[in-house]
């Protein structure tokens, strides 16, 4: 299903069956405000639907008795997500968050039976009066995380396991790319594909197979803690993609790109509760603080953590743009120039990436 849709904005999900739970915030107004969240996963200590979850709890923390959230866990896209989002308007739910691409179709299908209840449709792209979207940079902490690598490797070779090969990646497994080789132009990312976004035993075993092939730390764009597991196993490094994950890989992990949702959904609930939301589609990063690197293991020297550090309020400040060529093009992994000298890739080209930047080792699975 997912290949069908490269071309379009995406985010690293997974599915499972369907389990459910209403956590109402402390005290009982008359009128608060009835949150649904819709969640691809379990809730496990570190990933995706972790981060989307402490969202939502950050949404209780800010509104307390305004609010009363309800979470719906291992909901499969499709008919399951469907019937989940429907039952939740229909039982009073002002604003429901959807937070996987897969949930748009099912979204945009209730949200019209539905109009006077408010969705936000995440990681989604198609928007109505009553359906907002909102994605996240992702590639912003990419290259952060590249930096960081570049600066660690001894051998100047990382690794990538990837889900799919669709633009989110891309974009992803490029800035890291190009973060690495901003501090050591030599350096080459080796990507596997697994054609899946959870399956730890697979996960476990791409990574096991990079670390075989002189890779000293690696990357991933998949949805559990099996590669820095792995890492930690092997005495090798990690970038921690969605949470932290220094409790999986306290010496393995080197920094973690992490995904900040609490205040994106309190200010959308609050939005909700004054009567002044309205649909958009937003595509947030660092400087709404929506994307944040940090989170640096033991191994990290103070002066790689700045250097991290400075980078990241560079990219806040509109500074640092990851697609952004010097004074030489930046060309693919085929030898065709994809950003000519002294230009930045638009928003638009960012979203229909299909290419892989030089450096990667490997090619665009289909």
């Amino acid at each position: 299903m997912y290949k069908n849709l490269a071309a379009t904005l995406v985010a690293a999900c997974f599915f499972s069956p369907v389990f459910s739970q209403t956590t109402p915030a402390k005290g009982s107004p008359a009128d608060p405000v009835k949150a649904g969240f819709v969640y691809v996963s379990p809730i496990t200590e570190a990933g995706w639907t972790r981060q989307h979850d402490e969202g939502r709890k950050a949404v209780e923390a800010a509104l307390g008795n305004q609010v009363k959230t309800t979470f719906v866990e291992n909901v499969a896209e499709g008919a399951d997500a469907e019937r989940v989002i429907r039952d939740l308007a229909a039982t009073g739910h002002q604003i429901i968050f959807t937070p996987s691409f897969g949930y748009m179709e099912p979204t945009l299908k209730v949200a019209q039976d539905y109009p006077h209840v408010k969705f936000e449709s995440i990681t989604g792209y198609k928007t109505t009066p009553n359906v907002a979207a909102a994605n996240a940079r992702y590639y912003e902490g990419r290259y952060l995380a590249g930096i960081a690598a570049g600066r660690m490797s001894k051998t100047g070779v990382a690794g990538f396991v990837a889900g799919f090969p669709i633009p989110e990646v891309l974009q992803g497994i490029n800035a890291f790319t190009l973060g690495m080789r901003s501090v050591n132009p030599q350096a080459a990312v080796k990507v596997v594909w697994l054609n899946v976004w959870f399956d730890p035993p697979k996960e476990r075993d791409a990574a096991m197979a990079l670390f075989n092939q002189d890779v000293d730390v690696i990357a991933f764009h998949t949805g559990s803690t099996a590669v820095m597991a792995a890492a930690q196993e092997r005495g090798k490094m990690a970038v921690a993609y969605h949470s932290d994950m220094r409790k999986t890989g306290p010496d393995a992990q080197i920094v973690a790109v992490t995904h900040q949702w609490g205040s994106y959904y309190t200010e959308r609930v609050r939005a909700v509760q004054n009567g002044t939301w309205k649909s958009a589609n937003l595509w947030g990063g660092v400087r709404e603080g929506m994307i944040r690197v940090g989170d640096f293991g033991p191994r990290v020297p103070a002066a790689v953590q700045q250097e991290v550090l400075n980078a990241q309020k560079a990219v806040g400040a509109g500074k640092l743009h990851p697609f952004r060529a010097g004074k030489a093009p930046v060309r693919d992994n085929e030898g065709q120039e994809r950003i000519a000298a002294g230009q930045a890739l638009s928003d638009a080209q960012i979203l229909q990436m299909n290419w892989l930047v030089e450096g990667v080792v490997g090619k665009v699975s289909r």
